[in-house]
């Protein structure tokens, strides 16, 4: 997944989940212009931008402080949305049975995009159904993963074809 270096995840982690949210994940894109920090938080009754608010504040102090990054930054703390992205293995074992689309950094069957639904995590493996399909992928060699909503199955989306 596209995490952030492990030194952000450890010092971002901590206030977003002693504001009371899911650090859902961390994504960093440096570019020595215009990099990105961007936060998806969560809670169980879903957040509204007074939420981002809360804990882009608190964020922008101690990133003030701490310097973790030497370049310029922009800081953006979000939802994750219908199309949550994923970061974690344990997000995984969250939406069993849940469709996703994942990239791959290595071609699986010659494609480098799949989309199929969750049936189980075993250790760092996702079982995935595709079409019928049993596919077995590593953890490691997944460079994005989403969830795909189920409106969008429906409307004959992206699982439409």
């Amino acid at each position: 997944m596209k995490q952030a270096p492990e030194h952000l995840v450890n010092l971002i982690e901590p206030i977003v989940e002693g504001l009371g949210y899911e650090c859902v994940g961390i994504e960093y894109n440096p570019h020595p212009k215009n990099g990105l920090l961007r936060i998806y938080i969560d809670s169980e009754s879903g957040i509204l931008l007074e939420d981002c608010t809360k804990v882009s504040h608190q964020l922008s102090g101690m990133l003030d402080v701490e310097d973790p990054i030497a370049d310029n930054y922009q800081l953006e703390v979000s939802s994750p949305g219908a199309e949550r992205p994923f970061f974690k293995l344990s997000q995984f074992e969250k939406f069993i049975g849940s469709t996703i689309t994942i990239n791959v950094f290595k071609p699986i069957d010659k494609r480098r995009k799949l989309l199929g639904i969750i049936k189980k995590v075993d250790g760092e493996i996702i079982v995935l159904e595709q079409n019928g399909q049993i596919l077995e992928i590593p953890f490691q060699a997944m460079s994005k993963v989403r969830l795909v909503p189920d409106y969008s199955i429906k409307k004959g989306g992206r699982n439409g074809k």
